[in-house]
């Protein structure tokens, strides 16, 4: 276990120190709802993007994104998002290689990660 959460921890902090591509979608970043998360897309590169793109049958639209560096969407992007928000990155690789970094303390602010206790009457 504390090999596993050394690991995490590690990719985390290249997450945060890396640029990563987050597609565009009616104005604002390529989401999805599971689970009761949000999740932000995020790819490593635009070979990671095309195959999410061939999963979902995509592959002739136009994918516009941007470069965004992980800490800016850890520590900005999810709490301007109003629900509870992690991120994906590379959603379309399969649980070998795609990471979720949940809404937790640790990984988002801790105003922010659902598993802190919210004053009654608290929103996103």
């Amino acid at each position: 276990m504390t090999a596993r959460r050394q690991e995490f921890t590690e990719l985390l902090e290249t997450f945060r120190d890396t640029a990563v591509l987050v597609p565009l979608r009616n104005d604002g970043w390529l989401t999805v709802d599971f689970g009761g998360v949000r999740w932000i897309l995020a790819f490593s590169d635009e070979s990671a993007l095309a195959r999410y793109a061939l999963a979902r049958d995509e592959a002739h639209l136009e994918w516009p994104y941007r470069t965004v560096l992980g800490a800016k969407l850890l520590d900005a992007a999810v709490p301007g998002a109003g629900v509870p928000c992690g991120v994906a990155l590379d959603a379309a690789d399969g649980t070998e290689h795609a990471v979720l970094l949940p809404p937790v303390t640790g990984v988002v602010p801790d105003a922010f990660a659902v598993d802190r206790m919210r004053p009654e009457g608290a929103s996103w």
